[in-house]
């Protein structure tokens, strides 16, 4: 059975970049909507056309509540109160939810946790395959050096990106915490300026740039006495996120109500994320 997606945000980078990737999947997914703001003047326009892989027949329109019926999973990498409001359309109609937006409070994350009660979400900072990867190795990196690093988190985007840091440095940081028993609220320290002292062994530091049209890079530094062990990880495509975003919605359709994330896609781990603390994330 052909699994019916549809894309919010169409008519953005990232939204042409997911309606190239659903176009490659092939015919076990097919796009059959595409939303962009009631404001956006390519409402009317072809979504294909948009993307350069050429009309499909998918009409860009306003309002996802016009086609609602025509979908089974849709793919939100917007902003949060968007999100938000689709959410809620989403769980009335039954229709699941590939979600990549970030910058969502505590609570707006319990708001997506309710609506994970009724119908199946994964939501994830980064759905890139490398940056998950990486996530397992910074796990299994923190137990073993991090008790005598000092960790530093430092990433980097294009100059449209709204929220700081991102949201895979954010996940970052999260699991390099939670292997160590910190809670990353607690020990974070988001910008150095003047005289700071001496480093406190446990902190973990981000640094943020922002310039040009950096896709994302992200790397994580264990800098001991001696030694230092950098995990890195660097996007040069969009579509490197459209991918993995389109692959959770294959394989969130059919699943039961709850929260996942690419880690539950990818098979690293089995547990649904809604039984897991909030997390206060931010999006690439």
């Amino acid at each position: 059975m052909t699994i019916r997606v549809g894309i919010t945000g169409a008519a953005g980078r990232m939204g042409r970049a997911l309606t190239e990737a659903v176009a490659l999947a092939g015919g076990e997914l097919a796009l059959t909507a595409a939303v962009e703001s009631p404001q956006s003047t390519l409402l009317g326009a072809d979504a294909g056309e948009l993307s350069g892989i050429g009309k499909n027949g998918v009409i860009v329109v306003g309002s996802l509540a016009e086609v609602i019926d025509d979908i089974d999973v849709l793919i939100d990498f917007t902003v949060p109160a968007a999100t938000l409001a689709n959410v809620a359309l989403c769980a009335a109609r039954s229709v699941a939810m590939v979600i990549g937006t970030t910058g969502f409070s505590a609570a707006q994350q319990a708001q997506l946790e309710r609506a994970a009660r009724g119908i199946p979400v994964c939501k994830a900072s980064n759905f890139s395959t490398g940056v998950n990867l990486c996530l397992q190795l910074l796990e299994t990196a923190a137990r073993v050096l991090g008790g005598e690093s000092d960790i530093e988190i430092y990433e980097a985007h294009h100059r449209h990106k709204i929220d700081a840091p991102s949201g895979t440095a954010l996940s970052m940081g999260e699991v390099v915490a939670a292997a160590l028993g910190r809670d990353l609220h607690q020990v974070a320290v988001y910008g150095r300026q003047g005289q700071t002292g001496a480093r406190e062994r446990e902190t973990i530091g981000f640094a943020t740039v922002r310039g040009g049209d950096i896709v994302g890079d992200h790397t994580v530094t264990f800098a001991a006495e001696g030694e230092r062990v950098e995990i890195t990880h660097r996007a040069s495509s969009r579509m490197a996120f459209a991918r993995g975003a389109v692959r959770a919605a294959h394989w969130l359709a059919g699943r039961d109500a709850d929260l996942y994330d690419m880690r539950n896609v990818l098979g690293f781990d089995e547990a649904p994320q809604v039984r897991r603390p909030l997390e206060n994330q931010s999006h690439e």
